[in-house]
């Protein structure tokens, strides 16, 4: 499993209103679809009002290339520049292994 956090940065609300309009526009719908789509989700951090975290997550990389060879990626861009928006981009690959025993302690269940 491979997932992307990306951060959305613009100004005035911008990067909110891209997140709004993907959802509305069914952009989002569409690539929670995808054959490889684990999960596609916005999110809002607390001490940054101006910046819109995606958590992205598909089962490969053969996915993420598909995804990324969609006519959605067309769309996608447009709106960045619509909004202006600058990204990070962080990408990690799961381990399959859980979280360690000694980790559980800390977990309420």
């Amino acid at each position: 499993m491979i997932t992307v956090n990306l951060y959305y940065t613009g100004t005035g609300g911008s990067a909110r209103a891209f997140a709004e309009e993907m959802v509305r526009s069914g952009v989002v719908a569409a690539i929670r679809a995808e054959e490889g789509s684990l999960r596609y989700e916005y999110f809002f951090p607390m001490e940054d009002p101006e910046t819109v975290l995606l958590i992205d997550q598909w089962t490969d990389q053969a996915a993420i290339d598909a995804h990324h060879a969609s006519p959605m990626m067309g769309q996608i861009a447009a709106l960045r520049e619509k909004y202006d928006l600058h990204m990070k981009v962080e990408r990690f690959v799961s381990d399959d292994s859980g979280l360690p025993e000694k980790d559980m302690k800390f977990i309420k269940q």
